[in-house]
C-alpha cells in the first residue's frame, strides 16, 4: 500500500507523486496549503489522513475529504464518536502514540 505525505508532494508540486497512492497524509499545519491537492485526491480515489495532534480540531471544508484523523484527547472536548458525527470523518483516533500510518487501512 503506497502512502504519500503532503510534504513529499510539496517538494515537487507534481501530481504524479500521487500516482498509485492509497493514502495521502497531511499534518495539521499543512492543511491550509493542501486544499487543492486535498480535493484532487477525491478524484484519484486516494484516502486522506490528517495528523492533528498538537492542535485542537478546527472545523472546515477540509474535513469533507478526510477519512482518518489523529488528535489529542486533552485538546478535544468530544470523544471519537461525537467528533465523527460533527466532522463526518470516518475514523477518529484520540490520544495515540502510534504513527498515523499504523491506522491506514
Amino acid at each position: 500500500m503506497k502512502i504519500v505525505r503532503f510534504s513529499d508532494y510539496r517538494k515537487s508540486s507534481d501530481l504524479s507523486v500521487l500516482d498509485g497512492a492509497r493514502w495521502l497524509i497531511i499534518h495539521h499545519e499543512e492543511l491550509e496549503s493542501a486544499a487543492a491537492v486535498l480535493f484532487h485526491s477525491e478524484l484519484l480515489d486516494i484516502l486522506v489522513g490528517v495528523d492533528h495532534r498538537g492542535s485542537k480540531i478546527s472545523d472546515g471544508l477540509w474535513q469533507r475529504a478526510v477519512h482518518l484523523i489523529l488528535a489529542d484527547a486533552q485538546l478535544e472536548q468530544d470523544d471519537e464518536r461525537s467528533i465523527t458525527r460533527r466532522t463526518g470523518i470516518t475514523k477518529v483516533v484520540l490520544d495515540s502514540t502510534e504513527k498515523i500510518e499504523f491506522y491506514c487501512y
